[in-house]
């Protein structure tokens, strides 16, 4: 079971917009204070059967839908493609309590918006190089790829990021080994999407998105419509993000996922001020709204978790 916590490292380096995230007790925005209180809520999601979650590179939409352009500057990649370390630390933060706690990182890479800072295709491979090598050489082992979050997007200007050149970054992110251990590897496709031969045939699992599939029975489909791909092959299928709920109703996404045997993440972007789902900062990391709790609940069912 999976949660999308994109923003547990987010910051903004442009002062125009990073009054938009201030703290309503403070007023100001503190990218530290963000990250001490997703690691310390993550016990609560463990202890309800929570075993992954999406952290982001790149931040991801911090304005819930409502904002098609993207001026705030919420990378941990440079445009030259090297890492700037005050994310990485705190990441490195995210990364050793989900060790300790048994739960796995699903690691996205790339983000639309934020893809027109780098430098061109030299960039974009520095950045898988170094990216992968700093998860390698601090020895993490549960740690997934997701290496661009919805490759079929057209507001990607990168064309390496996209759908039709995705697998080229797939194989050069699996090309990377430490001690003869590489990262496990996949790239996200918009919702009511398939992803398409050249991703299937060379990702180490399927990711599917659910927004817009707003009859379940439609989750279903998109997994046999996966696994009938002539370039499939025996893989995890996995929905990592999906903004469809109705956990008390017996049929819902979820539920349905399950039963095709794929995994599942929630994808709370909120609904008001945007303060109240697990999408847009300043996040409230704990578990404390009806949503949330409906969704934790039923985790804690499905996965038997006292």
């Amino acid at each position: 079971m999976h949660s999308r916590m994109v923003q547990g490292i987010f910051s903004d380096s442009n002062p125009e917009t990073i009054h938009h995230w201030r703290y309503p007790d403070t007023g100001v925005w503190d990218p530290e204070r963000n990250t001490r209180e997703f690691v310390a809520a993550m016990p609560d999601w463990r202890r309800y059967g929570l075993l992954s979650f999406t952290v982001a590179l790149q931040g991801g939409r911090p304005e819930r839908y409502f904002s098609r352009i993207q001026p705030w500057r919420t990378s941990a990649i440079r445009p030259d493609g090297s890492l700037r370390p005050d994310y990485m630390r705190r990441l490195e933060k995210i990364l050793d309590r989900a060790d300790q706690l048994g739960m796995v990182c699903l690691l996205n890479y790339f983000y639309f918006g934020q893809d027109e800072e780098f430098e061109g295709d030299d960039a974009i491979q520095r950045a898988v190089r170094e990216v992968t090598q700093w998860v390698l050489d601090r020895g993490y082992t549960n740690v997934l790829v997701e290496l661009v979050n919805e490759c079929d997007g057209k507001e990607y200007d990168q064309p390496l990021l996209r759908q039709d050149r995705v697998h080229e970054l797939i194989r050069l992110t699996q090309s990377i080994t430490k001690d003869g251990r590489r990262l496990p590897v996949s790239a996200s496709f918009n919702g009511r999407r398939i992803p398409t031969g050249n991703v299937v045939q060379v990702e180490d699992f399927v990711l599917l998105h659910g927004n817009s599939v707003t009859d379940p029975a439609f989750i279903t489909t998109m997994v046999e419509q996966t696994r009938q791909l002539k370039e499939y092959r025996t893989m995890p299928v996995f929905f990592n993000e999906d903004d469809h709920f109705n956990f008390d109703q017996p049929a819902n996404n979820m539920m349905n996922a399950i039963r095709a045997y794929a995994s599942w993440g929630y994808h709370d972007p909120g609904v008001n001020n945007y303060v109240d789902g697990y999408q847009c900062p300043p996040v409230n990391w704990s578990i404390n709204t009806e949503r949330k709790k409906a969704y934790f609940e039923l985790v804690k069912r499905v996965t038997g978790t006292q």
